[in-house]
């Protein structure tokens, strides 16, 4: 059972990870809280249900169809709702994301209906794969760990080994001085904000998928989520943020094993974890301590 538990939990924990790394590397470039963040998970998943239902798609094409559009539209959100604003107080922007996360939620419904949707036929049957005699997982949740893992060294190569990748360290270090000594920061942020937009977009269509269920307000709750798993590993850590979606998976997992009818619902571990990280350590597992004023 606590094995079971554990194993359930890794992947809840990665579908976390992929939406959370774009968070963590928004707020790493521009120390923004980019609150639309939720949006683009559910992007992905409608991006990957209209690739299949009107273009004839095959499930990897799909995915990366999905990927390429949720990419776009976290370009499109940065350049049209955080450019102009680029500077002001940080509430602003705050709420413009806020109003973008609402707008197209919104946008959702009217074009898909508000009513919850089985996701397309792909030629993938979710089946259970037997990991030992007490253990199964979904086919699905092991690509959905597959899918991080791949991801997430795929993006260390790229910052580590890239110039672009070099750059997006440059200007999480500091935006002025990379700007004084040349980087293209426009650039810069818009190649952030779609990588971080590709990975959440991957989780929407997984997820999905294994749940077989899509809807218009589906990345809301897993968007909060991801905000509770970047405090938890500390504003702007990339490792942070992959032991911070862990631990919140095991958590959850645990909880949702071991805590039935219990007061305390599952989604809400997640708040009560980031309430106690503010008391007791608010720069996370892996962030900077905050000098007092």
């Amino acid at each position: 059972m606590l094995g079971q538990q554990i194993v359930n939990g890794i992947a809840l924990g990665f579908t976390y990870i992929l939406i959370a790394v774009g968070l963590t590397m928004v707020y790493g470039v521009l120390k923004l809280l980019h609150f639309a963040h939720g949006v683009i998970y559910t992007v992905g998943a409608f991006a990957a249900m209209v690739g299949i239902l009107y273009f004839n798609m095959n499930f990897m094409v799909a995915l990366l169809f999905a990927m390429l559009v949720s990419a776009l539209a976290g370009m499109a959100i940065e350049k049209f709702a955080y450019r102009p604003l680029r500077g002001v107080h940080p509430i602003t922007t705050l709420i413009s994301g806020v109003g973008v996360a609402i707008f197209l939620e919104n946008l959702f419904q009217v074009v898909f209906t508000s009513d919850t949707q089985a996701f397309p036929e792909t030629g993938i049957e979710v089946s259970i794969v037997k990991l030992s005699q007490s253990i199964t997982m979904t086919n699905v949740k092991l690509y959905i760990i597959l899918a991080g893992v791949v991801g997430l060294a795929l993006l260390y190569a790229f910052l580590k080994w890239t110039r672009l990748g070099i750059a997006i360290q440059a200007a999480a270090q500091d935006l002025r001085a990379a700007s004084l000594m040349g980087v293209n920061v426009n650039r810069v942020v818009s190649v952030t904000f779609m990588i971080g937009s590709a990975l959440a977009g991957v989780a929407g269509v997984l997820v999905a998928l294994n749940f077989n269920s899509i809807f218009p307000t589906m990345g809301a709750i897993p968007g909060l989520k991801a905000f509770c798993v970047v405090v938890l590993g500390g504003l702007g850590s990339i490792p942070g943020t992959i032991v911070g979606g862990l631990i919140l998976g095991i958590v959850e997992s645990l909880s949702e094993g071991y805590m039935t009818g219990m007061v305390i619902d599952k989604d809400a571990i997640a708040f009560v974890i980031l309430i106690i990280i503010l008391l007791v350590k608010p720069s996370g597992l892996f962030g900077k301590n905050i000098e007092k004023v």
